[in-house]
């Protein structure tokens, strides 16, 4: 919190605040308050860093609050003292103070979140009856404002480090009034890398060159969307076109391709993390369900699959719950209601092609 009564809220940070850049914060007159999560109790580094004297680190032993100097504000926080706190502690943390603003610290999962071990379980309901005015948590990610009477916000980290982190990154600026009352609570971009899935529509579409154009256009318009920053880019064709098998026949050269159009998008500020091809034939399934009937019977149970949710087998569930929490991220984005339907087009898409195939091209 500044004199002019504005809060800076930089929320998981897993060790990336240097000690540079912390007496930048320093040099502006910001005191800094720090609790441990569960990357930090855990890290051997970070208990030997030299912080400076702005950053107030709050014990890992109990809740506790300490003041704001010179603006009437106190900060209620504890740290984790070992990676794993599978405990609710919320209930330690001091009643407010009157006539102070006050805000919260704490690293948790709340009730659980996809990607994520559950440290300090909490539900949102009790964090807003315990009467804070504002809620800084850290442990998730993805920037969210989960309430607004009183705040409750995820600010996320302060950089995108992979593609499932896309989108801007970075802290809350938050503005309290004479009377204690939060104005605004602004998001500000603090990241140097902006990742951004790219989807590009290349439906209909029949020669590359066109394909190509498409990817231009989706990059130029994704860096514009940067304000200068680094455009790390993951490229994905969606759409059914003739295409389909060229495109998926030869990668490493649609991808040289794609890297020639960042660079005529961007130069040095655009580059391709990847290049998936998600598009589909162009087959007419019902003219392919008049041939014979094992081809109608595959069709109708593709269409079937299609109609049905697709749930994870409870095998998995089992082999998920072992994998290490930054690790299961990734296996959990993948299995999403969204990726699994997407899954289950690529194989449609594949199924198709090789039936209209077996005709000598689609019908």
């Amino acid at each position: 919190m500044r004199h002019r009564g504005t809060l800076t809220e930089v929320a998981d940070t897993h060790s990336g605040m240097t000690e540079s850049k912390l007496n930048d914060l320093r040099s502006a007159g910001i005191p800094v308050h720090l609790i441990y999560g569960n990357h930090d109790a855990a890290s051997v580094l970070t208990r030997r860093l030299s912080l400076p004297p702005n950053v107030r680190v709050h014990s890992t032993r109990a809740a506790e609050t300490k003041e704001v100097p010179g603006v009437p504000a106190v900060v209620h926080g504890r740290g984790f003292p070992n990676r794993a706190v599978p405990e609710n502690l919320l209930p330690e943390y001091p009643p407010p103070v009157a006539g102070r603003f006050n805000v919260g610290l704490l690293h948790t999962s709340l009730s659980g979140a996809p990607g994520h071990d559950t440290y300090a379980p909490c539900a949102l309901r009790d964090l807003v009856q315990k009467g804070y005015d504002y809620w800084a948590l850290g442990h998730v990610h993805q920037p969210q404002v989960l309430a607004e009477r009183p705040w409750v916000v995820y600010a996320g980290n302060t950089q995108g480090r992979h593609i499932r982190e896309s989108g801007a990154r970075g802290c809350r600026l938050v503005t309290v009034s004479d009377s204690l009352d939060v104005v605004s609570a602004e998001h500000r971009a603090l990241d140097v890398v902006r990742w951004d899935a790219v989807q590009v529509d290349v439906a209909g579409v029949d020669h590359e060159p066109a394909v190509l154009a498409q990817v231009g256009d989706a990059l130029r318009h994704a860096s514009r969307e940067t304000d200068g920053r680094l455009l790390a880019a993951r490229i994905t064709l969606t759409g059914a076109t003739p295409l389909h098998d060229r495109l998926r026949r030869d990668l490493p050269r649609l991808r040289a391709e794609c890297i020639a159009q960042a660079q005529l998008a961007g130069g040095d500020g655009v580059w391709i993390e990847e290049v998936e091809v998600a598009t589909a034939p162009v087959v007419d399934p019902e003219a392919l369900a008049q041939r014979d009937d094992l081809t109608r019977v595959v069709l109708a149970s593709l269409h079937a699959a299609r109609e049905q949710r697709l749930e994870v087998p409870a095998e998995v569930d089992v082999l998920l719950k072992v994998l290490p929490g930054e690790l299961r991220a990734a296996v959990d984005d993948e299995l999403t209601d969204t990726h699994r339907a997407a899954l289950l087009d690529d194989v449609r898409a594949i199924v198709l092609d090789a039936l209209a195939t077996r005709t000598g091209g689609a019908p």
